[in-house]
């Protein structure tokens, strides 16, 4: 006598058996495990919200000698000056690089 299965009932089947095969090994695994009886202790801070005296206070000019700022200072004077180069000097001095730089012998076209 032959028996024959369909694809789709060997893979149901196959399935069926992996699912138990999982759902024993989590039971068995767990069949072990004794959970201990812990209690949560939050951390008492006792000083969060009392009243303290402040701190002395510091100069931040400790170190720093006689030095005395008064007024205020423009800012083209705080800022260093910048040379621009016009854009028209940039690429003539980019296409003379460019000539400058070895070409390749061969040109390679599909």
């Amino acid at each position: 006598m032959r028996i024959t299965v369909s694809v789709k009932t060997a893979l149901f089947l196959g399935f069926c058996l992996a699912s138990a095969t999982g759902a024993m090994g989590q039971y068995a695994a767990s069949a072990g495990y004794a959970p201990m009886a812990t209690t949560f202790t939050p951390v008492d801070h006792t000083m969060h919200a009392s009243s303290m005296p402040l701190a002395t206070a510091q100069s931040l000019f400790q170190g720093s000698g006689d030095t005395v700022a008064q007024g205020e200072m423009p800012l083209w004077e705080a800022v260093p000056e910048r040379r621009e180069i016009p854009l028209g000097d940039a690429a003539r001095e980019l296409k003379k690089e460019h000539a400058n730089v070895k070409k390749a012998r061969k040109v390679w076209e599909n």
